[in-house]
């Protein structure tokens, strides 16, 4: 038997360390590796232990990026890697992980799941979330190693976006290069350590579960005890899932198996895909290449908009006899496979799974079964299904409704309609309710129907299931057969600030994780009805991350207030309000323009004294929100011209409103700060063209909104609200809440109410609760949002927790939402209810009462409140898999906000077409790979762009057969491509028009 012959070896030809290590990864128990093998009856074993730690990055992390480095058509000298002379970096790139690969099948065996979990760490759906993001992973570095947090390095850690004195350039804005500086200065290890894969895989099994900082930090501390400085910066990025190696999943995929990629599409599970698919001989066949019950897969996407109606249509391939497409509303929710089969040990006979667009289980949120009371869904749609649907699979959105007001509510509260809904075993009306909204089916009775047309699906859908209003319903959609009549359907999307349509072409099969043209999105944002380009002043800056690390990377710019403007806006003159962020459309030599004009000039935002001149938005309680990193005069400044898609109303900005997708067109260095945009002439052009947009192509069809059935949006009420009527005079108790406990009153409120302590304390009262004048009493709760003299003493002697005014409302609204049937006592939570702590108090307990957002387990939040978590820098983001909303619209809003999405050359020029000049082969394919559509005959009709030689004479002839073109491509030089590509940004055509 060769080495590589794996598949038939014996057991006593595993060595006992490589057992050990199967035991110590996949299971602690008898039972469980006896539970893998049945389920996986021919997955590989192991023969020797895994290879170090170390090996992943000195043979493939490490070698990758360097190969990554070398620019595009490089021929690189590979000693090291074989005798086959020079390869361009893609041949390399293959090289190098097939060398890996071969290595781990000779020295270990053919069971690689253990190494491919570190190298795609975000594609391992088998270990939870860590719960860990980079200020707490610094938090914990940081007492670790004992560093003063106000140190160079401390600061380092907790501040990773800022450029250091001492930093190197290249790992400012690299928060794992920055952890890898200050590992270096005090290392446990100089060299690698002996921690073997298996080990690390152990050691974050238990991180992933341990979720407290006291549980993490020995996890840690034995990490760092093991490991070089170079490992940890390697093991960090596999924490934070932020690997960027220099190759793609697909790639990996690719190399391991010819089927790989399919696998995981049909399952989502990276385990299958190592162990179903570990001999690169045996291919996947028949019934294995189909989706199977209980078990997640990546679900068809739609593809991004085109720049006409017609080509849509077109692109959906219409037949002479059947020119039907469909128009379906493009729901603000989480996608969400439903999973339902017939199971006679399962209570009610049948068991359920729930899975989102990323594999998460969602499961015990929405119910294991049709008769599981602890679900927030499944106990209330027991009779969706007709009598003979033994097993389906349903593909739909989940979306949360809100039964007053019988609309749809945004994403964000979803998880909290849900949660709610979890205690409620009646069919009794909620405020919100998750409903789960159903418009394919792609499974019925043991057949697989993805390769069946749409038409077809929705037949099998409407046989097997009906409505359980306002729980579970079938999508509805209408059939068209030209593009004129999308747009009045798209204006009333418009009009009640919807998310947009999708088209769906009936005769298509479903395709397992493709964005193709069967199903395209169709945006309000992607209209150009509001495209004018705008003059504003910069007023502030945030620093970049990766390649712009320690450098701006986007910019805050606003609006002048002028003398016309000063009563509308309702500030004094001469201030800026804040407008919008802008990050895209900026090449090097653009920030270093701006650098140049501004050097020396830019200071500090700080937030317990923020600049006079600028005004931020927000609410009354928080008057900071999108606070830049720096702040510059006006004075001082320079002006942008921007142009953006459109105009929409947001609290975030000063103004009121926002740009959607700016991008930046040039530096308008003709211009002061005193001649960029007013508020008062921006509201005179905005004005305008919503004048003009009464005379565009986009019109509203007068005869189809008449017979429209759509109900009128009504008034929105926002949760919470009610407090604004605390100030109101209560005839008696409304609730219980305070019933027992006694109160201080010892300051009037602030924030977010203005009220004096007269009517504080009414509200006491008014709730059940008793009001004092002295704190002397330990049981007596003080109540304080000034700090006065009484105050003062308190929080200086240390012996009481002061709590804020805020808890008395929240406490109030959640009480009064109880009908004041039960005397709920709300949990406080440190930063939004603590005004002071006593010493030796146990903060630790407060935190458990809100998750990583910042969100309260046991109240709900108003609009307001999610809106300042979610803008909140500290938190943004915290947990990957939360953000489930449409990856479409968070790519359209990283390409043109995020200036480190870029990086991702792959969308560069993605949804542009061009023809191209005679000798411009090398940009033809730097398009295409870049995203674009390269085309051969000047007469296709999707053309965007047309590219020429900078000495090419066919310009005005060029230029006279396009004219007629509705819209016109643009005509630009060759430099246009090769710029965009070297600046990683999208350029403004105007800069490159052939002349």
């Amino acid at each position: 038997m060769s080495d590589d012959d794996t598949t038939m070896v014996d057991i006593n030809a595993i060595d006992q360390d490589a057992a050990n290590e199967a035991q110590m990864m996949y299971g602690h128990g008898e039972m469980t590796e006896r539970e893998l093998d049945e389920k996986y009856p021919n997955r590989p074993k192991n023969k020797h232990k895994t290879l170090p730690f170390a090996d992943l990055y000195l043979n493939l992390f490490n070698p990758l990026q360097e190969n990554k480095r070398k620019p595009a058509g490089a021929v690189v000298n590979r000693r090291k890697l074989g005798p086959h002379g020079g390869m361009n970096p893609n041949d390399v790139r293959r090289t190098i992980i097939e060398r890996f690969i071969g290595r781990w099948r000779r020295e270990v065996g053919n069971d690689i799941f253990p190494a491919m979990r570190l190298i795609i760490p975000d594609r391992d759906k088998d270990r939870g979330m860590y719960g860990l993001k980079e200020l707490t992973i610094g938090k914990l570095l940081v007492k670790m190693m004992k560093i003063d947090k106000n140190s160079d390095d401390g600061h380092k850690m907790l501040h990773w976006k800022l450029p250091g004195m001492k930093s190197s350039s290249q790992m400012t804005g690299d928060f794992a290069g920055r952890c890898f500086e200050v590992i270096s200065k005090r290392p446990m290890l100089s060299s690698p350590g002996n921690m073997s894969i298996a080990e690390v895989n152990e050691l974050l099994d238990q991180l992933s579960v341990a979720q407290k900082e006291e549980n993490q930090l020995p996890i840690m501390q034995e990490f760092y005890t093991r490991m070089c400085a170079e490992e940890l910066m390697w093991l960090i990025r596999m924490i934070l899932r932020q690997m960027k190696i220099g190759a793609t999943d697909k790639t990996l995929f690719e190399i391991w198996h010819a089927d790989a990629e399919n696998l995981f599409n049909i399952s989502s599970s990276l385990k299958r895909v190592c162990w179903e698919l570990y001999d690169p001989g045996m291919r996947l066949e028949g019934e294995a290449r189909n989706i199977h019950l209980m078990q997640c897969f990546q679900p068809q996407l739609a593809q991004f908009q085109m720049r006409s109606m017609e080509h849509m249509v077109a692109r959906m391939k219409p037949a002479e006899d059947d020119d039907i497409f469909w128009i379906e509303d493009k729901l603000d929710g989480e996608r969400m496979q439903l999973h339902l089969e017939e199971d006679v040990d399962a209570p009610g006979g049948n068991r359920t799974m729930f899975y989102s667009r990323k594999g998460k289980d969602y499961t015990d949120l929405y119910g294991h079964g049709l008769s599981d009371k602890s679900g927030s869904l499944t106990k209330f749609i027991r009779d969706a299904f007709q009598s003979g649907v033994r097993s389906i699979i349903l593909d739909g959105e989940m979306i949360s409704w809100d039964m007053i007001h019988d609309k749809m509510e945004p994403f964000g509260r979803l998880k909290t309609a849900a949660i709610s809904e979890q205690s409620n075993n009646s069919n009794a009306s909620t405020h919100t309710r998750p409903l789960y909204k159903i418009f394919d089916c792609l499974y019925l009775n043991g057949k697989d129907l993805t390769k069946y047309t749409l038409r077809k699906r929705r037949e099998a859908l409407n046989a097997s299931v009906h409505t359980v209003e306002r729980r579970l319903e079938i999508h509805s959609y209408v059939e068209a057969r030209t593009a004129s009549e999308i747009e009045p359907l798209l204006r009333e999307v418009v009009a009640n600030r919807a998310e947009g349509l999708v088209l769906k072409n009936p005769r298509s099969p479903y395709r397992l994780n493709e964005r193709n043209d069967d199903w395209i999105k169709v945006k309000p944002e992607y209209m150009t009805e509001f495209g004018e380009a705008l003059d504003c002043v910069v007023i502030g800056a945030y620093w970049g991350s990766g390649r712009r690390g320690g450098n701006h990377s986007s910019f805050l710019c606003g609006l002048r207030v002028d003398q016309q403007a000063v009563q509308y806006a309702q500030v004094d003159p001469e201030k800026c309000l804040s407008f919008f962020k802008v990050g895209g459309g900026f090449t090097a030599a653009d920030y270093q323009d701006i650098r140049h004009r501004t050097d020396g000039k830019w200071q500090d935002w700080d937030a317990s004294n923020p600049p006079p001149l600028i005004v931020l938005g927000g609410f009354a309680e928080n008057r900071q929100q999108e606070k830049p990193d720096q702040w510059i005069h006006p004075s001082d400044s320079v002006v942008l011209e921007v142009k953006a898609a459109e105009v929409t109303g947001t609290p975030q900005f000063a103004t009121g409103c926002t740009l959607r997708f700016p991008r930046f067109k040039r530096l308008r260095n003709d211009k002061t700060w005193e001649q960029g945009l007013s508020l008062s002439e921006f509201k005179t052009l905005r004005s305008n063209i919503e004048e003009g947009k009464k005379d565009k192509q986009f019109k509203v069809d007068d005869e189809r909104k008449k017979r429209s059935t759509r109900k009128r949006k009504r008034a929105l009420v926002i949760q919470g609200q009610e407090e604004q009527n605390l100030s109101t005079a209560y005839a008696g108790p409304a609730t219980k809440v305070f019933d027992g406990m006694t109160f201080c009153i010892m300051t009037e409120a602030l924030k977010p109410l203005k009220k004096s302590k007269t009517e504080i304390e009414a509200l006491v009262k008014a709730n059940g609760g008793t009001v004092v004048a002295s704190e002397k009493d330990p049981e007596t709760i003080c109540v304080a949002d000034r700090n006065l003299v009484k105050v003062a003493s308190i929080i200086k002697r240390g012996e009481r927790n002061i709590i804020k005014p805020r808890w008395l409302y929240d406490a109030v609204v959640m009480g009064e939402a109880d009908a004041g049937k039960l005397r709920l006592r709300l949990p406080m939570e440190k930063e939004r209810h603590v005004y002071a702590v006593k010493k030796g108090a146990v903060e630790e307990d407060w935190e458990e009462n809100v998750d990583d957002y910042g969100d309260s387990y046991c109240r709900n939040v108003d609009e307001a409140e999610l809106l300042e978590m979610l803008n909140d820098p500290a938190i943004k983001g915290e947990d990957e898999d939360e953000d489930e909303e449409d990856t479409a619209l968070l790519m359209q809003q990283l390409r043109t906000e995020d200036p480190d999405f870029d990086d991702m050359p792959g969308w560069l020029f993605g949804g542009l077409t061009a023809w191209l000049d005679t000798g411009l082969d090398a940009e033809a394919r730097l398009f295409a790979f870049a995203g674009g559509n390269a085309v051969t005959e000047l007469e296709d009709g999707e053309i965007t762009h047309i590219v020429l030689r900078t000495d090419s004479e066919k310009v005005d002839k060029i230029v006279a057969t396009m004219t007629s073109r509705r819209p016109m491509p643009r005509v630009v030089t060759a430099s246009w491509v090769t710029e965009s590509w070297i600046a990683k940004s999208r350029l403004d055509e105007e800069r490159f028009t052939a002349h």
